[in-house]
């Protein structure tokens, strides 16, 4: 890259927010339902000050069955997936620009999920740093 590409790169801050973690022994009923899902997925956008394009979502039968919900949001994704059969969910949630609150939503999603316990990890993502050295 040119140096001029590099210098007005330095002038843009392109910030992300990611927040995802594991939830571990949620109820089997809530975690098999994909209108249940659905609903806290579309309900932690709004709760979170987010714009949704598009949701997708189904349900995967069989021995490690679950249920998998894909919110394409203006600021970037929700995602859900389950596996009933561990009474176990992955949340990621991933926003661009600061009027979006990831950790809010993270956090009404594992309400809705009654887990008895989970691990959240919360990421910064910077691009700008990379251009700094």
């Amino acid at each position: 890259m040119s140096e001029s590409v590099l210098e007005s790169r330095k002038e843009t801050k392109i910030i992300g927010k990611h927040v995802y973690g594991n939830l571990y022994e949620c109820d089997k009923n809530l975690i098999n339902s994909e209108e249940y899902l659905k609903e806290t997925v579309l309900n932690a956008i709004k709760l979170a000050n987010m714009h949704l394009v598009e949701v997708k979502s189904w349900t995967m039968s069989g021995e490690k069955g679950g249920v998998s919900v894909i919110a394409l949001i203006t600021e970037s994704h929700i995602t859900i997936h389950t596996w009933v059969e561990y009474n176990y969910a992955s949340v990621d949630v991933y926003t661009c620009g600061n009027k979006s609150n990831p950790t809010k939503a993270f956090n009404y999603i594992v309400e809705r999920l009654k887990p008895k316990f989970y691990t959240v990890h919360k990421v910064k993502r910077d691009g700008f740093r990379i251009f700094e050295k």
